[in-house]
């Protein structure tokens, strides 16, 4: 079945270079691969993906953590359930399947079909150990897996979108790379920005948007930051200036609700210390 082109949705914005590298992962059934700071919109690309493809449903997301294994991808045997029913006759411990949980990986297999394609999202890859990606490969590549305890082998009829972000905090080994479609999301510039506001922000009034706008790439500039706001740090902002309808003018003075669009104290500190503070 052909799948449609991608050209982002009425809440995601896209740009040339990242609707062609999906169209080419769509083509070549090849992971994609994005990359790029935090709150470029990696995650929610997924979601867009699906959305276009016209099947929203079937995303999985599948969050990486630090302790993350390939295998908890594929599927999980939960042997404290078998072992509970056997000690307290709550089931079957005899049959094994009953305690086979798919990961997220397999389900994406199983339930991706020609006509309903999953979407998988793998999401901050570069989290787990420098060997999960290369684990991943085999399955990757041949859309099949056995269950070693049942011998049952969970096979894929279509392969599903696999999408997969990293905010580069690791090097990715060359053979996964070799395997995926990179794109790198560049943060968007003031003028795309404001478009992105805009989607989430359409009744605000031009002129917060504007300042708003400006003090936030002022702040995002502070040499000193050890996290500089992201995008959906500045809508949230945006939302709470508005909220209490905070005047244009006074962002040029000083910046209220600040801990909007900085975590850290010590970026707070080296914002109240910045020389070009309150001169947005």
């Amino acid at each position: 079945m052909a799948l449609p082109q991608f050209a982002g949705t009425s809440r995601y914005l896209t740009d040339a270079g990242l609707e062609a590298a999906v169209r080419c992962a769509l083509a070549l059934e090849r992971p994609l691969l994005v990359k790029g700071e935090p709150g470029t919109g990696k995650t929610l690309l997924a979601t867009a993906i699906a959305e276009a493809v016209g099947t929203p449903d079937t995303l999985i997301h599948w969050p990486v953590k630090s302790t993350t294994k390939a295998q908890d991808g594929l599927y999980v045997y939960d042997t404290v359930a078998r072992l509970y029913d056997a000690r307290f006759g709550d089931g079957d411990p005899k049959d094994i399947r009953r305690y086979i949980k798919l990961g997220p990986l397999g389900r994406a297999f199983l339930e991706s079909t020609a006509e309903r394609r999953s979407i998988l999202l793998i999401d901050e890859v570069d989290k787990a150990d420098v060997e999960f990606p290369n684990d991943l490969l085999h399955e990757l590549d041949r859309m099949r897996f056995a269950i070693s305890e049942t011998g049952d082998e969970i096979v894929a009829s279509a392969r599903p979108v696999v999408v997969i972000t990293s905010n580069n905090e690791k090097e990715l080994p060359d053979a996964f790379l070799r395997r995926c479609v990179f794109h790198f999301i560049e943060f968007p510039d003031r003028a795309r920005m404001k478009s992105i506001v805009r989607v989430h922000h359409p009744e605000v009034d031009e002129a917060l948007v504007e300042q708003a706008i400006t003090a936030f790439y002022g702040v995002r500039e502070s040499p000193r930051l050890r996290k500089r706001p992201s995008t959906s740090e500045l809508i949230d902002w945006i939302a709470v200036l508005a909220r209490e309808e905070i005047a244009p003018d006074r962002l040029r003075r000083d910046l209220p609700f600040l801990g909007v669009l900085l975590k850290k104290e010590q970026d707070l500190e080296a914002w109240m210390q910045d020389p070009r503070r309150g001169r947005a």
